[in-house]
């Protein structure tokens, strides 16, 4: 006998009876079968769910710790870099001195200086000296001021200090200068240092040129260059300003020959029209020794070229 299922619904108005089919009991079979399995596969989306959240705040808490450590390392580094910088300075700045003192030494021993001047004139020719060879050497050796149309309020030698009034010696020159006026390169070099600071020599930026000479500035407002960039004569470098030890705007400006300091007066006068100035003004150079290499070297160029002309011209005809 098939199996019915009746059900009745009994009101004011009587009992009716509903006579369920064989498909209408399968499909609420398998509506209630889905609802179990939607209930089931719901509770285990949310435990999922509540685990991946854990797990997530878990390593939120991770990065948080991870990070708080790499910020007090930065930090650390940071304190460690300024500290080296500050040592780097007082060292270069006591390692300066030992050399200006040992210079200081030579003079009054009378080592490394041409004291006769018509000894010099014996041994360097000037009229002999060739124009490719005085651009090579005004190119090549700082020459010119670094800074356009400037007052110098402050020569090299000994002085009191503006701002600390102590006597001493003043290893440079000071060109009056407001903050933001362009430095030039005075020859072609190589950015040795640029070296940010509030202390003494404030931003300083030095360049290594040809045949042991370097130039320094200080007391700079901008860096232009970093270092290890090459530049030439002209380059516009840095910005003047007032930082470090300083009683106002202005631009130190110092040359030094094999890390022994020079007045920089001669060498910012020094041009084609007064070449040979530089050889009686600037003592304890070897400038006949410097002379004949730089004319061996023009020599090999103009040798070269010659060559390399002639072979165009054979090539060619």
């Amino acid at each position: 006998m098939e199996e019915r299922v009746v059900v009745s619904v009994s009101s004011i108005h009587g009992t009716r009876h509903f006579h369920l089919g064989k498909w209408i009991r399968h499909f609420l079979k398998g509506l209630g079968y889905f609802s179990l399995i939607a209930v089931v596969v719901t509770v285990g989306v949310i435990y999922h769910l509540v685990d991946e959240v854990d797990f997530a705040k878990l390593k939120q808490r991770e990065l948080e710790t991870k990070s708080m450590s790499l910020t007090e390392e930065v930090s650390s580094l940071q304190e460690l870099k300024v500290n080296l910088e500050s040592d780097l300075l007082d060292r270069e700045e006591r390692m300066n001195l030992v050399s200006d003192r040992l210079g200081d030494l030579e003079k009054v021993l009378g080592m490394g200086e041409i004291v006769d001047e018509s000894e010099l004139e014996s041994r360097l020719d000037t009229a002999a000296i060739t124009s490719s060879v005085r651009m090579v050497m005004l190119t090549q050796i700082p020459s010119g001021a670094p800074v356009h149309n400037a007052r110098i309020s402050s020569g090299y030698g000994k002085r009191i200090h503006p701002v600390t009034g102590v006597v001493k010696t003043h290893r440079g020159q000071d060109f009056a200068v407001n903050t933001g006026t362009p430095v030039y390169a005075p020859a072609d070099g190589v950015v040795e240092v640029t070296r940010p600071s509030n202390k003494g020599s404030g931003n300083f930026l030095r360049l290594q040129h040809s045949y042991g000479f370097t130039s320094s500035y200080s007391h700079l407002n901008k860096f232009l260059v970093k270092s290890g960039d090459f530049v030439q004569k002209g380059d516009l470098i840095a910005h003047s300003g007032n930082s470090g030890l300083s009683s106002g705007p202005h631009l130190h400006y110092e040359i030094r020959f094999v890390g022994r300091s020079l007045d920089p007066r001669p060498f910012v006068d020094w041009g084609v029209n007064d070449f040979e100035t530089i050889f009686s003004k600037v003592r304890g150079i070897r400038w006949e020794s410097l002379v004949n290499k730089v004319e061996l070297r023009v020599s090999s160029q103009l040798q070269l070229s010659s060559q390399k002309a002639v072979r165009l011209k054979d090539n060619s005809g």
